[in-house]
């Protein structure tokens, strides 16, 4: 007992020691640096205008159309960051309630789910007298409501408010503190897919409506973020669309890290919902290679490389990102591959089952553009920086073809 009581105290230090840093130290704005890269992206979304309508994809009736809308999106930009601070004190309060809650609710959910009876029966008295009270946890949740009630933009105490009450189970009180947190920080992969999150355990692990509609945004904004991925497999398992269930699996397993135990335990819900569909199991299909089934004549293929101009300027372990998007001027890709520099070059496959939704396929459309990007940040939106090359339009259907990033994004 004795011993299982110093290794768990360790960890909960170790723990608290991780998460209070951040809170304890003064650190610059997130909100500063988010406006300035959404900047930039805007910036390179002008220069891609531009050279779309030199290279004839875009018609000067598109351009100006697609221009004013970006023009509209730097105007709300420059007006939204006028009102961000650029430095923050540090969170002392906040620090004090975490170091206070995170103890209390791992022994509550340890005295929940976890096996008190292995203590001694004169520890398992013990720590049931000092099981904290209802009252009590909810009067420290009061205490960070009170202090958001006077800070309403204080992201950090929105996050802390949203992911204790996901911890305690009360899922509905975590989706309105997540709805608060993406309204502050609105464009997040990661946070959408945990409000996605919430909001489908709040209404009895149902994705239908808005749980599905959160999770298609966080895919749009990162076509690889792990979690909008493994919900978006579920919905269609839920649907008895199990090809789409294996497509959004199987990115799931390519996105993860070679050494992730995600890509070993996702196997095997890939493989049900290849077996349910009537297709071959994933050992049966050569990785990043066309699935079974699909024709040629309705994917897009060839080899990526790098321009030795740039070889110096990139690491083996920066995302390589591969993407159709339809030749008409919409900047939304139907088709992604992610891989790594180390992997260059790069033999790529761009078909159904690379789409990210089920309702926009390369196969619907007649002609692509195909993109492949260098990122340095692992983040599917490009940035300054960052690694590019295009092909023009190509027909689907078109196999063989090569793709150079041969310049960097301003």
């Amino acid at each position: 007992m004795t011993a299982f009581v110093i290794v768990a105290v360790a960890m909960m230090a170790l723990a608290l020691a991780w998460v209070l840093w951040p809170l304890l130290r003064p650190t610059t704005s997130r909100s500063v640096e988010r406006s300035a890269a959404n900047v930039t992206i805007i910036k390179d979304q002008f220069a891609d205008l531009d050279a779309d309508l030199a290279r004839g994809i875009l018609s000067p009736d598109q351009h100006a159309e697609s221009k004013s809308e970006l023009e509209r999106r730097l105007l709300d930009e420059a007006r939204g960051s006028e009102s961000v601070r650029s430095e923050r004190r540090p969170h002392r309060s906040y620090a004090v309630i975490v170091a206070l809650i995170a103890p209390i609710v791992a022994a509550a959910l340890y005295w929940q789910i976890g096996t008190p009876g292995a203590l001694s029966s004169q520890a398992a008295v013990a720590q049931d007298a000092n099981q904290p009270s209802r009252e009590e946890m909810d009067a420290m949740i009061a205490k960070v409501k009170q202090r958001l009630e006077k800070e309403p933009d204080n992201v950090e105490g929105w996050t802390i408010l949203a992911r204790t009450h996901y911890t305690l189970g009360r899922f509905q009180d975590a989706a309105v503190a997540y709805a608060a947190l993406t309204a502050l920080v609105p464009y997040d992969a990661d946070l959408l897919a945990d409000y996605a999150d919430a909001l489908a355990m709040s209404q009895g692990k149902s994705f239908a409506g808005k749980p599905m509609e959160l999770v298609q945004l966080a895919l749009k904004i990162d076509p690889t973020q792990w979690k909008a991925l493994a919900m978006a497999g579920s919905e269609a398992f839920e649907r008895k669309d199990y090809k789409a269930a294996a497509d959004f699996w199987q990115r799931l397993q390519d996105s993860a890290p070679a050494d992730s135990p995600i890509r070993e335990r996702v196997q095997a819900s890939i493989d049900e919902a290849r077996s349910l569909a009537g297709m071959p199991s994933a050992a049966q299909s050569q990785k990043g290679g066309p699935v079974s089934g699909v024709s040629d004549a309705r994917s897009v293929s060839g080899t990526v490389t790098l321009s030795p101009a740039l070889a110096a300027k990139v690491k083996p372990d920066d995302s390589v990102f591969v993407f159709a998007r339809p030749a008409d001027g919409s900047r939304m890709p139907v088709a992604v591959v992610r891989a790594r520099v180390s992997e260059l070059p790069l033999r790529f496959t761009l078909d159904d089952s690379r789409a990210m939704a089920p309702t926009a396929k390369i196969s619907a459309l007649s002609e692509v553009i195909i993109n492949a990007r260098v990122s340095r940040s692992g983040n599917a939106i490009p940035a300054s920086g960052d690694l590019e090359g295009a092909t023009e339009k190509v027909k689907v259907g078109t196999q063989g073809m090569s793709v150079v990033i041969d310049r960097a994004i301003p």
